[in-house]
């Protein structure tokens, strides 16, 4: 495993709401890198510190994902668990709006 992978990607929805996996710590720079920067972000400044840190070796890449997570959250970017959705309902749920 190279050393900027993360252990599980962070999936977030991009563009029109399109899931998109972000596996590496460079992949996460990449997209806080081009991330619109109207006015400051503590919490992306914080999430590229984390990035940067990582890529130079000084904090481990899961680190590095925690903080990512934390900013991709704090921005409602993170996708939905499909997996869970599609496991909950083959526990034969009694919602009726579910079949």
């Amino acid at each position: 495993m190279k050393p900027d992978m993360f252990e599980t990607p962070v999936t977030i929805l991009t563009g029109l709401g399109i899931p998109t996996e972000i596996p590496t710590v460079t992949h996460a720079y990449e997209l806080l890198m081009d991330w619109p920067a109207d006015s400051y972000d503590p919490a992306r400044a914080l999430a590229l510190k984390a990035c940067m840190a990582a890529l130079s070796g000084d904090i481990e890449a899961e680190t590095a994902r925690s903080v990512f997570a934390a900013f991709a959250e704090k921005h409602d970017l993170i996708a939905p668990d499909i997996n869970g959705v599609v496991a909950g309902r083959n526990r034969g749920s009694n919602d009726p709006h579910l079949r």
